[in-house]
């Protein structure tokens, strides 16, 4: 049973959520307003992304047996609340006239900023408080349009699907958060750090948004969106099919593993975002994809474990080889597609030089940010679970009780002999 200290959440989370809230409603009131001469032709795309972020996010979390409403929840909770904090902080680097200017396209980019407190949020899966994912979502947004910025603003690279900005710094950032607050007593594997029949299939609901949905948020931003979303649906095509050929492949009876199936099949959409939209033809789309596929489901049988047992890093929902690997993959595709042929876009001429920089400081800042941040995360008062209440709804959820089967039939044996004298 969870003890009092997991469970007391009662004025520690609600006095932190009302007082952020507070904090973020006043800021709007001060800054925000409505940019009415922008165009509402973004708005498919934004449905799209959002469907994304609250349920192909939420639901792909869900594999985990006893973590199903955290994983939608705590989900849905980091996303609404990060939004508005990626509103303003993303807005402070573009503000005009002392006003943030609030349209479609910023509803689009807060939804991204929130997606690299989502991945981080998969990698220390069950193992953190409410009250520690709002602080991560406040410092990791804010670092993020930091980056952002210089990535898009000083070096001017291209990034367009965010392969860097978004699923690289999401996924390091929250590997030095595991590694800070790496758990020495969950190094065996935990009883409820697994997945059941039904959980899986929940999960590959998420899997199944994210794929379906995911050229929608590699090409909302392109300037050549076609393009952007063609190469996004091959590569994707490809991937699947090199996942569920290596998933039969590394297999000793040859059958397929739904833990890579949900995960491994989306990395082509990861890979090909940085150079979506830029001068590459399908097949080269299609060939990321292929790798992206190859390197991720190897990384979930073979880099995973290395880094749990050699590293300390204890990545739950395997984000270094969903977001991580192929984000990297996707810098260096951006690197190698403007070596061959450098491009010019609103007068700014993409360099393998550019690119290059982007990913390395992308990676950098999202360690030291993520290490930092897992540091303040550390600190005992934030109501951290105890390791065998990890991977627990119960710690922070009222949960439906299961019936034994001994009590179902008593139930059902009660409610016959009660329909039985009213005859």
């Amino acid at each position: 049973m969870p003890s009092a200290l997991d469970t007391n959440m009662k004025f520690k989370f609600s006095i932190l959520a009302l007082l952020l809230e507070v904090v973020i409603i006043f800021l709007f009131g001060i800054f925000v307003e409505y940019d009415t001469s922008a165009s509402q032709d973004l708005y498919p795309y934004f449905q799209d992304i959002h469907v994304m972020i609250f349920v192909g996010f939420g639901f792909l979390m869900t594999f985990l047996k006893k973590y199903g409403f955290s994983s939608v929840g705590i989900n849905m909770l980091i996303a609404a609340f990060g939004v508005q904090w990626g509103t303003l902080m993303q807005g402070f680097w573009h503000i005009r006239n002392g006003k943030i200017h609030v349209d479609i396209k910023s509803m689009i980019n807060a939804d991204f900023s929130t997606a690299t407190a989502l991945i981080s949020f998969g990698a220390v899966l069950g193992k953190t408080s409410p009250v520690q994912m709002l602080i991560l979502t406040i410092l990791e947004i804010t670092i993020f349009a930091c980056n952002e910025h210089l990535v898009t603003e000083i070096f001017q690279a291209t990034d367009v699907g965010a392969s860097m900005t978004i699923h690289a710094f999401g996924t390091y950032f929250g590997l030095a958060v595991a590694l800070v607050l790496y758990r020495p007593g969950l190094k065996n594997k935990h009883e409820n750090e697994e997945s059941t029949y039904h959980s899986d299939i929940f999960a590959m609901i998420g899997t199944l948004f994210l794929w379906v949905c995911w050229p929608s948020c590699n090409s909302a931003m392109a300037s050549e969106r076609t393009k952007a979303i063609v190469n996004t649906y091959y590569s994707l095509a490809a991937c699947t099919v090199v996942t569920f050929a290596l998933s039969s492949l590394v297999d000793q009876k040859g059958k397929f593993s739904m833990g890579l199936i949900q995960n491994a099949t989306l990395a082509g959409g990861v890979a090909v975002g940085t150079c979506a939209d830029l001068s590459i033809h399908p097949f080269a789309a299609m060939c990321i994809g292929s790798v992206a596929g190859i390197i991720s489901v190897l990384g979930f049988q073979f880099l995973s474990p290395l880094l749990a047992s050699k590293l300390k890093i204890q990545d739950t929902c395997g984000v270094h080889n969903l977001h991580g690997l192929p984000g990297v993959l996707g810098g260096i595709a951006s690197i190698v597609v403007t070596a061959i042929n450098e491009e010019t876009k609103a007068s700014v001429l993409f360099t393998p030089g550019r690119q290059a920089a982007a990913l390395g400081s992308t990676i950098g800042i999202a360690l030291a940010g993520g290490a930092l941040t897992g540091g303040i995360l550390k600190l005992p008062f934030l109501g951290q679970a105890s390791d065998q209440n990890c991977f627990d709804d119960s710690v922070y959820w009222e949960v439906p009780e299961e019936k034994k089967p001994h009590e179902i039939h008593s139930n059902n044996y009660d409610e016959q002999s009660r329909a039985e004298a009213t005859m």
